[in-house]
């Protein structure tokens, strides 16, 4: 029988990521400024992006297929992210080629999104398991390596083509969005919590209310500090070991909230998210090449409602062009 709990968590993120890259791009400066828009901007922080690559990796320590496998698996993803990046922008470097836009492509198309740090992930979690298999100490040190060094080494500020390779691993540059350094982190979060899941469970089933209360007191006290990183997307995808520790609350937290729904709640909403779950990379692609050629003519010009009725439109295309895919992937 199929866990429900990742596939609600990653449904619910890919939900949470359609907001946000709505309110990035297309909501007016006014809203993005607002506490609102400050609001939705955390609800795409934290609850999607870490939680996504939490629960990759904790399927990741399942993987028994070898690390040539994994490699080939990485850099199919970084194909797709290439792939993704061509697709999204077709618009803008329209637009770009016939001088509308005094822009450079180059940023837009090696732009670091999240299947390069999922497929350079699964490359490194490949290489760590084919000479240390599960022992634990391994990603502890790596762990303790990619929350440290924001703190202690500055990142990469070098210019021309090394600029472009340096963002997919550790940048402040404005397109390197999810780097190796620090987003690894949450990948290797997700592994420990597989390794050590036994005896976590029962810690978790001897004392889960109380490890609730503790999380949920926490988060009102550091809240606010949660929000204004999330909403400064500079210091979001460039941040260092206090808003990983802040993030990773937060999922404890957030784990705690969906494996309880899971259990009590079955319904033609919750089934729909996890049917996302399950489809996630899929949705997340059609969701992005729909908002981000979309967004070079809407660009932060549309008011609340507008961005209401974008989001379920969005959600409903993006389905129903997963569902096609599936259809046609399964027949072929």
């Amino acid at each position: 029988m199929r866990v429900r709990t990742p596939d609600l968590l990653k449904g619910m993120a890919v939900i949470l990521m359609i907001q946000v890259h709505l309110i990035e791009l297309f909501a007016t400066q006014e809203i993005y400024d607002s506490f609102f828009g400050q609001l939705l901007l955390f609800l795409g922080g934290p609850p999607a992006a870490p939680v996504f690559m939490a629960v990759m990796g904790y399927f990741l320590a399942f993987s028994k297929r070898g690390l040539l496998f994994d490699v080939k698996r990485g850099i199919q993803l970084i194909i797709w992210g290439f792939a993704l990046n061509i697709g999204l922008n077709l618009n803008l470097f329209f637009h770009i080629y016939t001088g509308v836009f005094q822009l450079s492509p180059w940023e837009y198309l090696f732009g670091v999104d999240i299947l390069f740090l999922a497929g350079l992930s699964v490359i490194i979690i490949g290489l760590i398991k084919h000479f240390f298999q599960n022992k634990i100490w391994p990603w502890l040190v790596l762990l303790f390596i990619v929350i440290v060094i924001p703190e202690v080494i500055n990142p990469s500020s070098t210019d021309g083509i090394s600029a472009y390779l340096w963002a997919y691993v550790y940048s402040e540059n404005w397109w390197s969005y999810f780097p190796v350094v620090p987003w690894l982190a949450y990948v290797l979060a997700g592994i420990l919590f597989n390794l050590l899941e036994e005896n976590l469970k029962t810690i978790y089933y001897q004392f889960k209310w109380p490890i609730f209360a503790v999380t949920a007191i926490g988060l009102i006290f550091t809240l606010k500090y949660g929000i204004h990183i999330s909403s400064h997307l500079e210091q979001y995808y460039h941040h260092g070991m206090l808003f990983f520790g802040f993030t990773t609350i937060f999922m404890l937290f957030w784990l705690i909230s969906f494996h309880q729904i899971t259990l009590h709640v079955n319904n033609v909403a919750t089934n729909f998210i996890e049917w996302l779950g399950r489809r996630v990379t899929s949705v997340y692609i059609f969701q992005w090449l729909i908002i981000g050629n979309i967004s070079t003519i809407l660009y932060k010009t549309q008011h609340l409602m507008q961005l209401v009725g974008w989001f379920l439109l969005v959600l409903i295309l993006s389905s129903l062009a997963t569902f096609t895919w599936y259809k046609i992937y399964r027949k072929s």
